[in-house]
């Protein structure tokens, strides 16, 4: 699982790297002054959004009208007002760059914004800009949406989608006859453990102990976790690796197969998270169709049955790998309001009528 994770970061770094060549030649400086404190994705993240951030300045501010992205300074920084980076979030809505169209919601939003300060504030707090501007303009606010998540037999009911096929097109059953048993383990495995996406596809044979039922797993940001599993997940897994698995390996003989990798696709390959999130939705959509399903919403169905059978958020927290127990507590908030009442309801006091004292 380990080389997995190097290999994608390798890549992330790289594609970083491509993004960069694009920005002006200051913001080298910001990327080495925050990569002690950031992860590859994160840093990543930010040479997307600048890239958006600069296009903008170029097209919507007159100072910077017409110019050349590489040719803008950090001096010319010191134009930029509160004022266009309002007028910035707004452009966010809408908006296209290199001849594609994109859209942002209010999550995207906030993290655009979110870049935009912390590479104004790096830059103030080392005397290099003389104004923090983007510190006047607020974050974008986020509604609270109702987390989606699979209720009581609606689990069974993708399970079963799964290992039947039912309701699937002819090309759609042909290919589920050849993967179902690894389709099965890996939403029994998602909705047994609320792993992460990246989490499942980055597992290789040798993370998995069946004798402790236990899984290693390499978190965001690079930590390494033991998770435990039941019995269902033990049983959908073994299943899997003793049947479509190992006759997948046995009947290639690509030299580039990957042997270490647990969930493969038919080409003999590590399973990659789109495949992933593509098959979550092909067998939602036959089973709970009224409900958008991806491998996010099974981890959130997980968070919820362990909060609602232990009641215990710091637990839910801890399993999830939550670095911040906000992030839980905002989550399933909900649950939290519901418990309160079913607590208001049983401590309710029953006045007895019959004797009033």
């Amino acid at each position: 699982m380990a080389d997995y994770f190097k290999q994608r970061e390798r890549q992330v770094v790289k594609h970083t790297e491509l993004i960069k060549e694009d920005l002006p030649y200051f913001c080298e400086e910001f990327f080495i002054g925050v990569e002690s404190t950031t992860s590859p994705l994160t840093r990543q993240g930010y040479s997307y959004d600048l890239r958006i951030f600069f296009d903008f300045l170029t097209k919507k501010v007159a100072h910077f009208r017409n110019k050349n992205i590489k040719d803008i300074t950090l001096e010319d920084m010191e134009y930029v007002t509160s004022h266009d980076i309002e007028l910035y979030i707004s452009y966010l809505s809408y908006y296209s760059i290199n001849g594609k169209e994109y859209s942002n919601g209010e999550r995207g939003k906030a993290r655009k914004v979110s870049t935009i300060r912390a590479f104004f504030k790096y830059f103030y707090n080392n005397n290099e800009l003389t104004q923090d501007v983007a510190s006047k303009v607020a974050v974008p606010k986020q509604h609270h949406k109702d987390i989606i998540r699979l209720e009581g037999q609606e689990s069974n009911d993708m399970l079963q989608a799964a290992e039947t096929g039912q309701n699937m097109s002819k090309h759609q059953h042909q290919v589920q006859r050849n993967t179902k048993y690894r389709d099965v383990a890996i939403i029994t495995l998602l909705l047994g453990t609320g792993i992460r996406v990246s989490e499942l596809v980055g597992l290789n044979v040798n993370d998995i102990d069946f004798n402790n039922r236990a899984i290693t797993v390499t978190r965001k940001g690079g930590n390494v976790a033991i998770l435990y599993f039941g019995d269902e997940v033990a049983d959908a897994v073994a299943t899997y690796i003793d049947t479509e698995r190992t006759s997948l390996l046995n009947r290639c003989e690509k030299l580039n197969k990957d042997e270490d990798a647990l969930f493969l696709s038919l080409q003999v390959r590590r399973i990659t998270v789109r495949s992933v999130e593509l098959l979550v939705k092909k067998y939602a959509q036959n089973s709970v169709p009224l409900k958008k399903i991806t491998p996010h919403k099974l981890r959130s169905t997980f968070g919820t049955n362990l909060y609602r059978a232990t009641g215990d958020i710091y637990l839910v927290a801890d399993v999830l790998g939550h670095s911040d127990i906000n992030t839980t507590t905002k989550h399933y908030a909900a649950l939290k309001e519901n418990s309160r009442k079913i607590a208001a309801e049983v401590t309710t006091v029953h006045k007895d009528t019959d004797n009033p004292e």
